[in-house]
């Protein structure tokens, strides 16, 4: 069984919150975490099993009451719990009573939004992260921040490098021996999260549709948003195109990474940027083998993008940093791939490459960012299939991409 980061941040909010929901997407290991916490004397509910979920659905405020020091799995399927939840909670505001879980992002449902602000610490929860899959302690975006990244003699590269952006982070993936049976699981799971996850959520008029959009929006990751395109491709609006992202982002499907900008610059693309969440699924929803990726850089470099950005989110759910990821590009199209805002003001870039090389032209997003933010440009890296570290001027260099979980 993995270490999880997120496991030390939960049982930290467990004794001084009185509700903590771990948030992620389906079989990303949440189950597994809290069942190990459930070790603990807690009660463990899940609303996967059908007769759970009805006596929840039909009596929230019934199924709640007198339940204490309680795990409830996928609270998703019966939000109004959450309303019951709250109404305990007001009565006896004891730390830790309840852990829950959920693969959609309730808070964002109009009922439920406001009903446990105050109440509830949200923790999000991602597939495995390169550094929790080699028992590594993570010190990248620490590093990073002080300027203090190194070269990496035993850094993963060539085909090694391929093979782990195709392989993604989620357990039952990783745990299959061949290539064929790791896309065989990823488009099941694909079909699931299509049909049943978003079911819990959402009235979807065109559900048949959504593998069609699913597959354009996989070809898209890693390219600034257009939710006119995404919607014409199953025929609808602009606007029902923006819907359905929002669903997928929901459930963790995909991410919009909005676009850092400030006033010292004019020409700023202020356009979101869309990443799948995992790169095993952005390569089954795009048809992708080790042999295609191999053949072509540029769809290396597309899917490599979306690991490294993966792997960042990851790495800040075990980090003390409060940061906030954003991208950059300006109208020259000089950008960056990652932005790290961190809460004191301070930037850190990251660039991704998918090439053994580094050039002083590659850094040229990184100059203007750096331009732009004077004093508050903390460090700037090239991320390159490389094991050499290489000082590229002030506060820029190229690392390993192996640097993340190094």
């Amino acid at each position: 069984m993995y270490e999880r980061f997120v496991e030390r941040r939960a049982k930290e909010a467990l004794s001084d919150t009185p509700v903590v929901l771990i948030v992620g997407p389906r079989r990303a290991g949440k189950t597994t975490l809290v069942r190990k916490m459930a070790e603990a004397g807690r009660t463990y509910i899940t609303l996967d099993d059908q007769t759970v979920l009805d006596a929840a659905q039909s009596d929230p405020t019934g199924f709640i009451r007198g339940l204490d020091h309680a795990i409830i799995d996928e609270i998703q399927r019966a939000p109004d719990l959450l309303l019951a939840i709250k109404r305990t909670v007001d009565e006896d505001y004891r730390p830790g009573r309840f852990l829950l879980t959920g693969s959609a992002n309730v808070l964002t449902l109009p009922r439920v939004a406001d009903s446990l602000a105050g109440r509830m610490e949200t923790i999000r929860m991602l597939p495995l992260a390169r550094a929790e899959i080699a028992g590594n302690a993570p010190t990248f975006l620490e590093r990073l921040f002080a300027g203090k990244l190194q070269g990496d003699r035993n850094a993963v590269v060539g085909d090694d490098l391929v093979r782990l952006a195709l392989l993604g982070g989620f357990p039952e993936a990783i745990s299959r021996e061949s290539e064929r049976r790791r896309q065989d699981w990823a488009r099941s799971y694909l079909t699931s999260v299509l049909t049943r996850d978003l079911r819990d959520i959402a009235d979807i008029e065109k559900l048949t549709e959504l593998p069609k959009f699913v597959r354009l929006l996989a070809e898209h990751s890693g390219q600034l948003v257009n939710y006119s395109q995404f919607g014409s491709s199953i025929n609808v609006s602009h606007k029902t195109g923006q819907r359905y992202v929002a669903l997928l982002e929901q459930v963790f499907l995909v991410s919009t990474v909005q676009p850092w900008y400030t006033n010292a610059l004019k020409r700023i693309a202020k356009t979101p940027k869309l990443h799948f969440l995992d790169s095993g699924l952005l390569a089954a929803a795009r048809g992708l083998s080790f042999d295609r990726v191999k053949a072509s850089r540029d769809l290396f470099g597309a899917l490599l993008e979306s690991f490294v950005f993966s792997e960042v989110l990851k790495l800040m759910t075990a980090s003390d940093m409060r940061l906030t990821p954003y991208h950059f590009r300006d109208q020259q199209m000089h950008e960056v791939d990652v932005v790290l805002e961190r809460d004191d003001g301070m930037i850190a870039g990251v660039e991704v490459k998918a090439s053994a090389t580094v050039k002083s032209s590659d850094f040229a997003g990184m100059r203007t960012l750096a331009e732009a933010c004077k004093e508050r440009f903390a460090f700037g890296v090239v991320l390159y299939d490389s094991a050499g570290f290489v000082p590229f001027g002030d506060r820029l260099a190229a690392a390993p991409l192996s640097s993340l979980w190094g």
